[in-house]
């Protein structure tokens, strides 16, 4: 097999001549012979070719070989851009700031991550009160030498003795879960497998807790092509002993997940199959299954139980209430005429909500930027939280019977302050500030404009860029977009985006329909047969910038990741003469075929629809990137960016659509891909690992653009 991998890999590399010169002069890259296969598939009683099949066969020596090829064309390429070098050195230096991550407080005592500036993963710290010294309870950084191994999520026990965690290894969604003694560091012999995206959720009495795991497949490993089960961990037994607590076999494709309520009473199980809907179910776990009540069961809404009072629940959802609201449901009376609202529907979308003190806190969105109000239990308005600024807000999570909460702030500017909140007198205290080297915020400024896009509906967008710039239409622009799953882009600090204003480059992004910031009629309307109106914001937004005389065709490129990256590849093909460059990261790119790999991709037909449908195949096809890549057209310069371990968004998305846009692209402007080892769909990525991802593609921009980079 050795022997053969390297045949293969001899046979890329001597198709990689350094370049060709077209019949129009301009250079162009000799890409690796990519093989061509005869696959037609019938759609409906339409052909599709699929010549790049076998790409999909990650495991095989032939696509390993052209992975290898690949990274051999593309790393000298982005390595011998004179920019790198310098730009690489200047995030390195922007990345050196201290961060907060929110802190939480469980059993007296006070847990958060912290990151001194250069270490590679966030460390997670414990301390015995908000203002003592804390210490290290678990460093990611220890876990492997090149820092690849993260720590991806933890949960305390009610009485913080223990804690467990999960590990992600090489950026895997795939998560192993162990137990700590908090007081003493060490870990138990508690090991769990066969997880992904679940928390556990501890019982009242901490000696054991809910998990949700995949069935094992005939390899012993996960199967994640079938729905998970929820399990109840005692601690210090085997996970063979794990005992089945709750699962759906006759809906195959519905995965439950339990939280237990803070009296210890209620498993809250919401179980969920795509991303429009959910149903919950409540457990008695003084009953067991056999108490079991089917609380939302219609599939007609989204609900989020976020807090109780003893069998009342407190009930974040958008029925009857596309903005979002919250509602007090008893079990006694679920039905919905028995409802009361707390938090009613407001102008403003509601885009959560915690009960935390007695009070439900509540974050709102106005035109994508945060504000947070405070209601009583019984739904009056206490106050509005007196935000530092404009920006995004997160956190306001705690206990109902502590009204002492964290939430962090951060604009496009700056990054994330964490405030200690108390719900009860609405005062703050600053607990962490992260502080820039060498930056000022008041050097930059942010504005938000509102365009129209084709059908003429109004999308704002923000637009950051260094003070003073001369509106002269060559302005290098940067225009980033996601537009699905009802995600907002919130205001919110990045460190490469701040090192791409400082070399003068302009940063738009535009709230597309698809995402979450006016709502589920928002979400809806960039959707299955609306999908198409995502694109169109999109592409409206890059000539308004163009109108307007921020850049122009030739000065401007998109970026995007994951169904961000379906948006550019898409805009891509639909508009090549529109942008000087395109960076696609962890896209969704075969529309016809995303929802093979596993169960959590065929939920993504919530927003994108399938295939197996006739009408919605139509729409598929009509604006999948892989299909729809013209032969013999110039596209800009392109750098594809994914991971081999990316178990979310499969790498085959990349690879088909790489090859295929390399043998059809019809000028000398590179069509690249840079496939990255040892990680997966970007969380857990080391800093060291981010930094080089980040100066490859702000390089490829510099080339591409033209940019005087100093």
């Amino acid at each position: 097999m050795a022997t053969r991998l390297h045949q293969l890999r001899t046979l890329y590399q001597l198709a990689l001549l350094p370049f060709l010169i077209t019949a129009c002069g301009e250079t162009k890259l000799d890409y690796p012979q990519t093989r061509r296969v005869d696959q037609i598939d019938t759609y409906h009683g339409v052909q599709v070719s699929d010549p790049y099949r076998w790409l999909e066969e990650l495991d095989s020596e032939e696509t390993k070989a052209w992975v290898d090829a690949q990274n051999d064309l593309s790393k000298p390429y982005l390595d011998d851009i004179p920019a790198k070098e310098r730009i690489k050195q200047r995030l390195s230096e922007i990345w050196n700031y201290e961060l907060y991550g929110l802190p939480f407080k469980e059993g007296g005592k006070y847990f958060y991550r912290h990151n001194n500036g250069q270490q590679n993963q966030s460390v997670l710290m414990v301390a015995s009160s908000a203002q003592a010294e804390p210490r290290v309870l678990i460093d990611p950084n220890n876990f492997r030498e090149d820092a690849t191994i993260s720590l991806r999520r933890f949960t305390v026990s009610p009485t913080s003795t223990h804690i467990a965690y999960g590990v992600s290894d090489g950026g895997s969604d795939w998560t192993i879960w162990r137990v700590r003694n908090v007081d003493t560091g060490d870990d138990l012999s508690d090991e769990l497998r066969d997880t992904k995206f679940t928390q556990v959720s501890w019982s009242q009495d901490g000696n054991g807790f809910f998990y949700s795991r995949y069935p094992k497949a005939a390899n012993g490993k996960g199967d994640d092509s079938k729905a998970v089960s929820i399990y109840y961990h005692e601690l210090a037994t085997n996970q063979a002993d794990d005992r089945e607590i709750y699962a759906i076999p006759e809906h195959p494709r519905q995965n439950p997940y339990g939280s237990v309520t803070e009296d210890g009473r209620y498993l809250v199980i919401d179980v969920n199959d795509g991303f429009e809907a959910n149903a919950v179910h409540i457990m008695d776990l003084r009953a067991g299954k056999a108490k079991t009540i089917p609380l939302f069961d219609e599939w007609d809404a989204l609900y989020k139980v976020i807090g109780n009072d003893g069998p009342v629940l407190f009930v974040n959802t958008n029925k009857a209430a596309p903005r979002g609201r919250v509602v007090r449901v008893s079990l006694d009376k679920p039905a919905s005429q028995y409802w009361r609202d707390i938090v009613p529907q407001a102008v403003e979308t509601l885009q959560n909500a915690t009960y935390v003190g007695g009070k439900v806190v509540a974050r709102y969105l106005r035109d994508a930027k945060a504000e947070v109000k405070v209601f009583s239990a019984s739904g009056e308005v206490v106050r509005e939280v007196q935000l530092p600024g404009v920006g995004g807000a997160a956190g306001f999570e705690g206990h109902a019977d502590d009204p002492e909460t964290f939430f962090s702030f951060a604009s496009f500017t700056a990054p994330p302050s964490v405030y200690r909140y108390n719900v009860a007198t609405g005062k703050s205290t600053l607990f962490g500030k992260s502080v820039l080297a060498g930056v000022t915020a008041d050097d930059y400024e942010t504005t938000q404009v509102f365009y129209q896009s084709k059908d003429g509906t109004r999308i704002p967008m923000f637009i950051i860029h260094r003070k003073g710039l001369a509106l002269n239409g060559q302005q290098p622009t940067l225009l980033y977009g996601y537009g699905g799953f009802n995600i907002s882009l919130t205001p919110a600090f990045n460190v490469g985006r701040l090192a791409w204003a400082e070399m003068g480059g302009v940063i738009a992004i535009p709230n597309l329909r698809g995402g979450g910031e006016y709502g589920e009629a928002w979400h809806l309307a960039g959707t299955k047969l609306h999908k198409q109106n995502v694109f169109d914001d999109f592409i409206a937004a890059a000539e308004w910038l163009i109108a307007n005389g921020y850049t122009s065709a030739s000065k401007l490129a998109i970026q995007g990741a994951s169904n961000g990256g379906l948006l550019v590849a898409a805009c891509l093909t639909q508009r090549p003469d529109l942008f000087g460059a395109a960076l696609p990261a962890v896209g969704v790119l075969d529309m016809l075929r995303y929802h093979l790999p596993s169960a959590n991709a065929r939920a993504w037909s919530s927003d994108y629809g399938l295939s197996e449908n006739e009408e919605q195949f139509k729409a598929l096809f009509a604006y999948s990137p892989y299909h729809n890549i013209k032969e013999g057209t110039c596209f800009p310069p392109t750098l594809i960016t994914t991971a081999d371990h990316d178990d979310r968004v499969v790498p085959w998305h990349s690879f088909k659509f790489a090859a295929a846009l390399q043998h059809a692209q019809g000028c000398g402007n590179p069509i690249l891909i840079r496939v990255e080892t040892r990680a997966g769909h970007g969380a857990g990525t080391p800093r060291w690992m981010r930094i080089e991802n980040q100066a490859d593609m702000w390089a490829f921009l510099v080339k591409a653009l033209k940019m005087n980079a100093g």
